[in-house]
Parts: structure tokens; sequence; C-alpha cells
């Protein structure tokens, strides 16, 4: 779903952004602020994170985001690699919700058996 819309990332308050993957934003030295987030229908913004970041002369400085699996939660934002928010509650989700369906499916083919075989 969140393929739809694209992160906007922002250095110091100013859009240098607006795409999945690599971005690549020519920086002065010094200390710099940088946001990213989702633009969504509900909530509007999605998955924000912020980060502090020091580029010395000469350096290049990497940063990896994730969007959260859970819209409620943050974003990650910091170096490589960084792993999805909300995964693990959304398999354990996923999981329960699985069981549920095969718990109501074996009641219905339960019921089903027992209403025939008694008619």
């Amino acid at each position: 779903m969140l393929a739809l819309f694209k992160p906007v990332v922002e250095v110091d308050g100013h859009r240098v952004g607006n795409a999945w993957g690599r971005i690549v934003v020519p920086l002065a030295p010094g200390q710099h602020h940088v946001h990213v987030h989702v633009p969504y229908l509900l909530p509007t913004c999605i998955g924000a994170a912020d980060l502090g970041v020091t580029v010395h002369p000469g350096q290049t400085v990497e940063l990896d985001y994730r969007a959260p699996m859970i819209v409620f939660i943050g974003g990650a934002l910091g170096p490589p690699p960084q792993k999805y928010p909300g995964m693990v509650a959304t398999i354990v989700l996923a999981i329960v919700t699985l069981v549920m369906l095969l718990c109501l499916c074996g009641g219905f083919i339960l019921a089903a058996c027992s209403g025939s075989s008694g008619g």
C-alpha cells in the first residue's frame, strides 16, 4: 500500500526529496537535521523519523529509512541497515488472524458434518 505514497525527505526544514530509493543530497559540512515521513490518507503523516547528522568536510553520510509496518508508530532512520518498525507486531497479528480463521472454518465444517449426519 505504501508504494502508492512517496516519502518526504527534509534537511534543515527544506524538502530535498520525494521518492523511494537512493537520494543524494549535497550538504555543506556541519550539523544538519534530517526529517522523513510518508504522506498518507488517515493519519495524514505516518512513519515520522528525525535524526541529527554531522557532516565533516569530504565525508559521505549514508542513511537508511524504513517506514513502519503499522501506521501509528514512527519510522526508522539511521545508518544502514535499519529494521522495519512494527514487524514483530505485524507477524503476531497475522498469526492470530490465521488461527482465528482456521478455528472459524473448522467450526463451520464440524457444524456441517454433524448437521448432515444427524438428519
